[in-house]
């Protein structure tokens, strides 16, 4: 048996818990859902399924290491240290990044409560096979894919992590003024913010941005006798990333006497930084994989230098067979 205190798994709050914090009892949730046209049914079936799938791995879990279940928002201040053997995380492919953030290298075996409802791109587990990757563990012999990390941090030690992306900008739906440095190169923006992506973010948000450019090619690149929204043949391809790399785009960049468009997008790889320094009086934030709640504040005169973490997380495979 491994020497250690006792596993971790991390668990999210579902959507009908969410919508019970705000209507205190399941009549008046019902209500709310089903007087606008939503499903009800949908919210209870996927509650009673992630409780299930959670009791299930918390059971057979307790077969082999002490446990302890803690709610996703506990999760920025829990301390991951110590004799913590492993992660369980039981939830949505953005718990697994959200996760990763806060526990460093302590291998995480991430579990799909619901295989037909989630897609699962970083949950190779589910309940009937995540024991096998917690023996693994135990065992000190397991497959893992470590994940690259990108890292913002300000003059003062503030530092804030993400597993996908990053935002650099207004906290609210205004223009973020900045001046944004890159090598040899600087230049004052105005802009929608700044999205800077790890290579596991770089099929989320980021993608967004090139979604946005295909559409506008497409249009720019209509013929006289093409309709409007029929796809052009020509078409613009993502960014592939390589795991040590983030990629940086600015959004919706403008162009006035004092802001420029030329520096809107870039790779930073090694010990390369991206540096911005914040002209917004108030309002200026950085935030990382959605959470806005977790943020650092980027006001005027504060700094922020990006680049790739220094951690890295550990998702644990499945073994293949041959």
């Amino acid at each position: 048996m491994l020497n250690a205190e006792y596993a971790v798994i991390v668990r999210n709050q579902t959507r009908l818990e969410r919508l019970l914090q705000q209507c205190s009892t399941r009549s008046m949730a019902r209500f709310q859902v089903e007087s606008q046209g939503g499903d009800f049914t949908d919210y209870e079936a996927e509650h009673d399924v992630y409780h299930e799938s959670l009791a299930r791995v918390q059971k057979e879990l307790s077969r082999l290491l002490r446990n302890k279940i803690i709610d996703k928002s506990f999760v920025p201040s829990f301390i991951f240290k110590g004799q913590i053997p492993l992660v369980i995380v039981v939830g949505q492919d953005g718990l697994v990044a959200n996760t990763a953030k806060y526990v460093d290298k302590i291998p995480i075996v991430a579990v799909n409560p619901e295989p037909v409802r989630y897609d699962g791109v970083l949950l190779p587990f589910g309940v009937t096979n995540f024991v096998a990757g917690v023996e693994q563990v135990i065992s000190g012999r397991y497959p893992a894919r470590m994940v690259s990390m990108a890292e913002a941090k300000l003059r003062d030690g503030q530092r804030l992590l993400a597993f996908n992306d990053l935002f650099i900008g207004a906290a609210s739906h205004v223009s973020a003024r900045y001046r944004i440095r890159y090598g040899k190169l600087s230049e004052a923006q105005l802009s929608s913010g700044i999205i800077v992506s790890t290579k596991s973010g770089s099929t989320g948000w980021l993608s967004s941005v090139f979604n946005m450019s295909l559409g506008v090619q497409r249009f720019l690149d209509r013929t006289p006798d093409r309709k409007a929204g029929v796809p052009a043949k020509k078409a613009l391809p993502g960014v592939k990333l390589e795991e040590k790399e983030l990629f940086f785009a600015v959004r919706e960049p403008f162009k006035s006497r004092q802001t420029g468009i030329d520096l809107i997008n870039g790779s930073i790889k090694g010990d390369t930084k991206l540096h911005v320094e914040s002209f917004m009086p108030t309002g200026g934030v950085i935030f990382s994989d959605g959470i806005e709640s977790d943020f650092l504040q980027f006001t005027s005169g504060s700094i922020v230098a990006i680049g790739l973490a220094p951690e890295t997380a550990t998702l644990v495979q499945r073994a293949t067979t041959h």
